[in-house]
């Protein structure tokens, strides 16, 4: 069944390679990011299959117009991908106030505004997806990368209680998670805070992890048929992880975390007070 599917951040990383496989099966795209010329090779391929918007996401007022445009012009969106963000690397110390609240703009705030334009749509046509891009980094953490797993813990947050509130109106809500893959996430995508000695040793020992050696970076293209295959699916799941890395680490993670409550479970009780 052909579809229409708004995707912010089309122009590179995940965005580009999902919005192109879309287009390739005969899905109705609307591609946004704030620089569109990069779509172009896009337009001249698809045509008006595809509708390329300039959009900055921390822009309120804009999104809303860019996505009362994107239904005026193709009648429907079936499934929104709030896929536009960046990361920000340094010691929680390191990252500059400036620094901080860009990052809280772009991957929270950005995610919310589109998140609130689509829902009257969706709710008004009775059914709808929204995928929200969030990353492994969003449920665990790593030294120097805090900053950019608190706006990811924020994104899950705040959408998982979203599905519990809007799923009587035939919209889903899912969450993606990626483990580190091969795109400009280590490059253009990422912000690096001013270094302090102190924290020398820690990003060090995070540059030399097993997270970023080359055998644990996932192929992006090789993400093609997980997200067709969510966005086709008819009763879609909460969360999807995205790579090889992502669910052994999350099982350690929260072992140790149950664990941990586990030990302490009847002095946390005691505190109740009755």
């Amino acid at each position: 069944m052909k579809r229409t599917i708004f995707i912010t951040g089309a122009s590179r990383g995940f965005g580009k390679i999902w919005a192109q496989a879309f287009l390739e099966r005969g899905d109705n795209v609307i591609a946004t990011s704030r620089d569109i010329g990069q779509l172009a090779y896009l337009s001249k391929q698809y045509g008006t299959a595809l509708l390329p918007i300039e959009l900055d996401i921390t822009n309120k007022a804009e999104v809303i117009t860019a996505v009362n445009l994107a239904k005026e012009h193709f009648g429907t969106i079936d499934v929104v991908i709030n896929n536009a963000g960046y990361c920000l690397f340094g010691a929680v110390e390191e990252n500059s106030e400036e620094e901080a609240r860009a990052l809280f703009e772009v991957n929270v705030f950005g995610t919310l505004w589109v998140t609130q334009a689509i829902l009257p749509i969706f709710r008004q046509q009775g059914k709808g997806h929204l995928i929200q891009l969030s990353s492994v980094m969003g449920i665990n953490t790593l030294p120097t990368m805090g900053l950019y797993s608190a706006t990811k813990f924020a994104v899950e947050g705040f959408s998982e209680a979203l599905q519990a509130e809007v799923k009587d109106f035939g919209i889903h809500v899912t969450l993606i998670e990626p483990n580190s893959f091969k795109t400009e996430f280590f490059g253009s995508s990422a912000v690096e805070s001013q270094s302090i000695d102190a924290y020398a040793k820690v990003t060090a020992d995070f540059r030399s992890g097993e997270g970023i050696k080359p055998e644990n970076i996932g192929d992006p293209n090789a993400t093609v048929e997980a997200i067709l295959h969510i966005v086709d699916a008819e009763n879609p799941p909460l969360r999807l992880m995205l790579g090889k890395l992502a669910y052994p680490w999350t099982q350690y993670t929260y072992g140790e975390k149950l664990a941990s409550w586990e030990a302490l479970k009847e002095v946390s009780a005691k505190a109740h007070g009755h």
